[in-house]
């Protein structure tokens, strides 16, 4: 019997492997809520976790590499498809994907007995297999444009392996500056470009947002010293690359005029996280110069810019490849603010201005909040068809 007009289409788990956003957002959510009150209970001591790693380099890597490696995929899945006009990952592919991603955060949480080469090699597989999909349409479409994006996943790759073989430091900060490069490039096609049609749609003038390729050249340059710099350079010429970089950057957001879309939610958040980067950019610096600890240019990246930023993205991207339209759902302004006050909150921790285990608490009680509303706002759209019918 067909069903009566104006009815959601059912909710159904296949609908989640019909194009790449769906599941990995989907999982990114959910591990920020599950991962979040773990290590909080590891590193109090209320809970004891099979570990294949020490609990500390564990929590690096599941949000620094795992989660982030979730977000890349759905959003560069989806996005290359349109860029490319090329077919969607989807169905038993797409599954297998995912399982890969997901059998890593399996090894690496519960595998305290299996051999350190299986959770290792396991944890990296994934990267690779997500940089042959992208690469290949990249390659087939002929679009150099997309390659930096392709080096920044190697970067990244790169990092993981040294971290997880060594448990390098220096691999941590090199990866959160790959984040940040990356962050970077995206934010910097999609915030201007939102903001102008934004802008156009209500009769406004787009005219002062500005969009310099030069800038965007220099920026990308001094961030790869940068990253070298948290490598292999003196701690000095890093601090000074890092205010470089976090000047340019701040620079180039500036003119995009992000208070001129302060009313609109879906484009608000996109511009404050990316105002993290610079700040990122100047806390690492003053920490080369030790003037505060490192975990703060650590969690302002991490909380702030990749947390705020990635929240932000898949609140839209959902809406948009829904075939809904761009109206946030109730509730999401609030999580859109628990995610930036709990990135304040643990970044002040670190610098000293707050009990920890105060301070650490009620960050991850807000991360958990905002990435849980997502979460109770979204499922239902996430698993359920296209409401146009179209394909995905």
């Amino acid at each position: 019997m067909a069903e009566p007009l104006n009815t959601p289409p059912r909710l159904s788990p296949v609908t989640l492997f019909s194009y790449p956003f769906r599941i990995f957002f989907l999982s990114l959510a959910v591990q920020a809520v599950v991962i979040v009150p773990l290590w909080v209970g590891a590193v109090t001591g209320r809970l004891d976790l099979p570990l294949a790693i020490p609990a500390l380099a564990w929590h690096q890597h599941e949000m620094v590499f795992a989660w982030l490696q979730a977000a890349i995929a759905g959003f560069l899945l989806t996005a290359v498809c349109v860029w490319t006009g090329t077919t969607r990952t989807h169905g038993w592919p797409l599954a297998g994907l995912w399982g890969v991603w997901l059998m890593g955060r399996l090894v690496i949480t519960l595998g305290e007995s299996l051999p350190e080469w299986l959770v290792i090699g396991v944890n990296l597989l994934f990267l690779p297999l997500l940089m042959l999909d992208a690469g290949l349409r990249v390659w087939r479409a002929r679009q150099p444009r997309q390659i930096p994006i392709l080096l920044v996943l190697l970067g990244l790759w790169l990092m993981q392996a040294t971290f997880l073989i060594n448990g390098s430091g220096a691999a941590l900060d090199g990866a959160l500056l790959m984040a940040m490069t990356l962050m970077l490039i995206i934010g910097g096609r999609i915030t201007p470009n939102f903001s102008m049609g934004w802008l156009r749609t209500r009769g406004l003038s787009t005219e002062g947002i500005t969009v310099i390729p030069w800038l965007e050249k220099l920026l990308l340059a001094v961030m790869a010293l940068t990253f070298l710099g948290v490598l292999v350079l003196p701690d000095p010429v890093t601090g000074t690359l890092a205010l470089v970089a976090g000047t340019v950057a701040l620079v180039r957001i500036l003119l995009w005029r992000g208070w001129r879309v302060a009313r609109e939610p879906l484009l608000w958040i996109l511009h404050l996280s990316l105002l993290w980067i610079p700040a990122g950019l100047w806390l690492l610096a003053a920490s080369r110069f030790n003037a505060i600890p490192e975990t703060v240019w650590v969690h302002a990246t991490g909380l702030g810019a990749m947390g705020g930023l990635i929240l932000g993205v898949i609140s839209r991207v959902v809406l948009g490849h829904t075939g809904r339209t761009l109206t946030l759902p109730r509730g999401m302004v609030t999580a859109f603010v628990m995610v930036h006050l709990g990135a304040l909150i643990r970044v002040v921790t670190g610098a000293g201005g707050m009990a920890w285990q105060t301070g650490i608490s009620i960050s991850a009680l807000l991360w958990m909040i905002a990435f849980g509303l997502f979460l109770f706002r979204y499922t239902g759209i996430l698993m359920r068809p296209r409401v146009d019918g179209s394909p995905g």
